[in-house]
């Protein structure tokens, strides 16, 4: 994993965050988990489009009504309630390249790379030394109060939860808010040391876990996985093995827009007159099962409502939101967007 390559925001441009309307649904869940009614929010986050981006004063404005909702319990311990509610329909691209990942620091590497499609901006950084391993964002930043980051960290140490059965557990957490009058939600929650006031919004854990592989094992989240598999048999339904190889190579390389001819040679360790012979053998060329896979793919993928438009562009390994709708559109004569509002995705 590396430093996030793309600049931070200067301060004129701290206006555009915002959070995806999926991650705002976080909020339908958790309302169940709590088993309260409040029509009015729930109608309000349900009137939300699914490829809107939600302005952090709006974001703020939905949390306060939350919290208003159980005025017996502190701020803290619901804000951080919030985030333990995340599923990977919450988080879009970011889920789908979590679970694509081989270990920690690959997950955390498509976090730094993405992060701008879930708040609208590149804010993270990342540091790496023998001991520890810390993702960090900057004082800097506009927060609206200590709720937004109870909510956005418990999110992301939920999430990481999530992926194994015995979670690596964290070092410390840092906050740039002055301390609460009592910090013990966040010790509970968290289980590690908890500071305020600092200059980072930090989270951090132990370097000798960055090699810690995924193993994938919760059922909700292996069924995302499975529907990338059903997309790819569906692309090529008379596929052997050695074209079933091809495509998981290209669902690996795909989000990381690497899918050439040289690269996926590289990924399945021949050469590129090796892939070429093999691929003419079966009356195919690589440009057509690159093809089919991601019409396959993107078919699936639209019809997911926590995936917006740019979201599938980028897991499809297109450098842009225009170039993927030209050719979806040679595929299937539709728009992506005139495509999901047929299936209702």
């Amino acid at each position: 994993m590396h430093k996030q390559d793309d600049p931070l925001l200067a301060p004129a441009e701290l206006g555009l965050i915002c959070v995806t309307s999926a991650f705002v649904r976080i909020l339908l869940d958790w309302l169940d988990h709590e088993g309260l009614a409040a029509a009015d929010l729930r109608a309000d986050i349900a009137a939300l489009d699914s490829d809107a981006l939600v302005p952090i004063p709006r974001w703020h404005e939905l949390l306060q009504r939350a919290i208003a909702l159980r005025p017996g319990v502190s701020p803290a311990e619901t804000g951080l309630a919030i985030g333990a509610c995340v599923k990977p329909a919450h988080v879009g691209l970011l889920g789908y390249l979590a679970l694509a990942s081989s270990t920690l620091e690959e997950a955390l590497g498509s976090y730094l790379r993405f992060e701008k499609l879930f708040y609208g901006a590149n804010m993270a950084e990342c540091s790496i030394t023998p001991q520890t391993v810390e993702i960090r964002w900057h004082k800097q930043f506009p927060r609206p109060s200590q709720l937004f980051d109870d909510v956005a960290i418990s999110t992301l140490v939920s999430f990481m939860r999530r992926l194994w059965p015995e979670p690596p557990p964290l070092q410390h957490v840092s906050f740039v808010s002055p301390a609460p009058a009592d910090i013990a939600p966040y010790e509970r929650f968290f289980g590690c040391p908890v500071r305020f006031g600092d200059s980072h919004v930090r989270v951090a854990f132990s370097a000798a876990y960055k090699a810690l592989p995924l193993p994938q094992a919760d059922p909700a989240l292996r069924a995302l996985l499975d529907r990338q598999a059903e997309a790819l048999a569906a692309a090529l339904p008379k596929a052997d093995a050695f074209l079933l190889e091809l495509q998981r190579a290209l669902l690996k390389l795909l989000p990381e827009g690497q899918s050439t001819l040289d690269a996926t040679a590289r990924e399945l360790l021949t050469s590129v007159r090796t892939l070429q012979r093999r691929l003419a053998e079966r009356e195919t060329s690589f440009q057509r099962v690159l093809d089919d896979t991601r019409e396959q793919l993107a078919r699936r993928y639209l019809a997911d409502p926590s995936l917006s438009v740019m979201d599938v562009s980028l897991l499809l390994g297109y450098s842009g939101q225009g170039v993927f709708t030209r050719a979806f559109k040679e595929w299937t004569g539709d728009t992506p967007a005139a495509f999901r509002r047929r299936v209702g995705g």
